[in-house]
């Protein structure tokens, strides 16, 4: 007789027992080494590592327009700063019943009448500077010179040393050490300086500065008189939510905040930095003292780069002087210990309590933009992370950013 399975006569077929588990080490035992290896866990890239292969992507992107677009994202930063410092001075004149024209003409005059003016007073101090140029380089080529002869002298008596060393290991060792025939060197003469190769490069850059400083003004009186029409623009793009526009004016109140604590913290600095070195220079009795205070006030705005040239200036002008390198030091490290005071103690202090940043993140910021730009990244670096940081503190998306930028 034919036995029907359960599963034809319509009953529910019973499971089938399971074989018991093997343990670790007879599983791993009895597996080749390929089947144990795919048993190991494995780390799987989700959609978020394709998001940050994106972010990666437009960061390069974003770096390279930056520096094709240099001259422009340089001009229309340094407007915006210019036009954020100068801001509170236009609306006071506006509460006190000046039209928003009047005022800005007024306040614009007013800068540029001012530079003009303090250039005009320290314009012999200049002349004289500038007159001595030709005979410090004279001086300092000279003390190049008579440095590189001596360690020319040096380097041919090693020279000779070396070659009598090699001729007496040459003789113990068998070796046959009579000179060879001469090698023919070819020398390629280049061309020397040229004068006026120089003056017309340096006309020219001169001529782009004064067009791109032009610029800047022209920029800064229209942003000036534009007022908040930007700005009312700006949270009308954010969308039609109350949210949006909120936060979105809460950022530009921010920006605008941070960067005029930063341009008065700026200001006050460059001006207690001029006035600390005038004091120390002129009791040295360094000629064109208010002259070599003025220019280390402005390059001070140059984190660490400006206070090193104001130094090595310093130091070159006081070599002509008084003719002695102790009394060339001695205004030099005065300038910069007075850089180095205020930047470290004032600087730092106001900084961290304007934009509440870590020191590291400062710095790498700083070689990040100075690669970038050059001297203009050096002189931007700061208000870039300060705008970057404050925009990062309300972008969920961005916070990140805000807590490696933030202390």
């Amino acid at each position: 007789m034919i036995r029907q399975s359960p599963a034809a006569a319509g009953e529910e077929a019973m499971p089938l027992p399971l074989p018991a588990p093997q343990s670790t080490e007879h599983r791993d035992a009895q597996s080749p080494a390929g089947e144990t290896a795919a048993t190991l866990p494995t780390l799987r890239l989700g959609p978020g590592a394709q998001n940050v292969a994106l972010a990666v992507l437009a960061t390069i992107a974003v770096v390279f327009a930056l520096e094709w677009a240099q001259i422009f994202v340089i001009t229309l930063l340094l407007g915006l700063l210019f036009a954020y410092t100068l801001n509170p001075l236009v609306v006071w004149l506006e509460q006190i019943r000046v039209p928003r024209v009047v005022g800005t003409t007024v306040v614009m005059a007013a800068v540029v009448c001012s530079l003009i003016l303090g250039a005009y007073s320290l314009r012999g101090q200049f002349q004289t500077i500038l007159d001595q140029v030709p005979e410090a380089v004279n001086k300092v080529s000279t003390g190049l010179a008579s440095v590189r002869k001596g360690q020319t002298s040096t380097m041919q008596k090693v020279q000779t040393a070396a070659s009598e060393i090699e001729k007496a290991t040459s003789q113990a060792a068998g070796i046959d050490s009579t000179p060879k025939r001469p090698v023919t060197r070819v020398v390629i003469d280049t061309p020397g300086f040229k004068l006026g190769d120089f003056l017309w490069a340096n006309s020219v850059g001169a001529v782009g500065l004064l067009g791109q400083a032009s610029m800047v003004l022209f920029l800064t009186f229209f942003l000036l008189l534009s007022g908040d029409t930007y700005k009312r623009k700006l949270v009308r793009l954010t969308g039609p939510t109350f949210s949006n526009r909120k936060i979105t004016v809460r950022i530009l109140d921010d920006i605008n905040e941070s960067v005029q604590r930063y341009m008065s913290m700026l200001l006050a600095t460059n001006v207690l930095v001029a006035l600390l070195t005038w004091l120390a220079l002129r009791w040295i009795g360094l000629e064109n003292a208010g002259a070599w205070a003025v220019a280390a006030g402005l390059l001070h705005v140059i984190p660490y780069f400006g206070p090193a040239v104001t130094a090595a200036a310093i130091g070159m002008a006081a070599f002509m002087q008084f003719d002695a390198l102790s009394m060339a030091l001695l205004p030099a490290g005065a300038s910069l210990a007075v850089a180095t005071f205020v930047g470290t103690f004032v600087t730092t202090w106001m900084t961290g309590r304007i934009a509440k940043m870590n020191t590291a993140a400062v710095f790498v910021s700083l070689l990040f933009w100075a690669w970038l730009w050059g001297i203009w990244g050096m002189l931007l670096s700061i208000p870039i992370t300060v705008i970057v940081k404050v925009v990062a503190q309300h972008v969920e998306q961005l916070e990140a950013i805000a807590e490696l930028l933030g202390e």
